[in-house]
């Protein structure tokens, strides 16, 4: 519902919605309530600023010169250097995709080199919620 207007979401907001939430569906399983929260939000306010954002975030997180999963244990690393928990987000990605725990530490181990202890306490956190997000895959 657009909130100054009150009227639901035009069809082609539906179906970029919808298209969008194929993609993290595809590639992490789910889309973050967060992200489909600002997702909505933006195509009632900016439709076409968020439209621009989701398909170039979609074309840069899954590089053609890069398989999913080291695009996603890249992702994880950076997000543990950046203290945030979506880091758990791209651990899921990274697993679905086929790494291992090992991988997930050995991407940890260098998020510590430049971030240290915050970012290595963080990736049990991450690896452990992905671990049990996997399983209710």
């Amino acid at each position: 519902m657009n909130p100054e207007s009150n009227t639901a979401m035009p069809a082609t907001s539906d179906a970029e919605l919808s298209a969008i939430r194929a993609h993290y569906q595809d590639l992490i399983g789910f889309m973050p309530k967060r992200v489909d929260e600002r997702v909505q939000l933006g195509l009632q306010t900016a439709p076409e600023m968020t439209t621009a954002i989701e398909a170039l975030r979609a074309q840069l997180i899954d590089p053609k010169a890069l398989d999913r999963k080291t695009s996603q244990l890249i992702a994880f690393a950076i997000l543990l250097v950046n203290g945030s928990v979506a880091a758990e987000n791209h651990a899921v990605a990274a697993l679905r995709a086929g790494a291992s725990i090992d991988e997930l530490q050995a991407a940890a181990g260098i998020a510590f080199v430049f971030r240290g202890v915050p970012a290595i306490n963080l990736s049990g956190e991450c690896i452990a919620g992905a671990l049990k997000k996997i399983q209710h895959d």
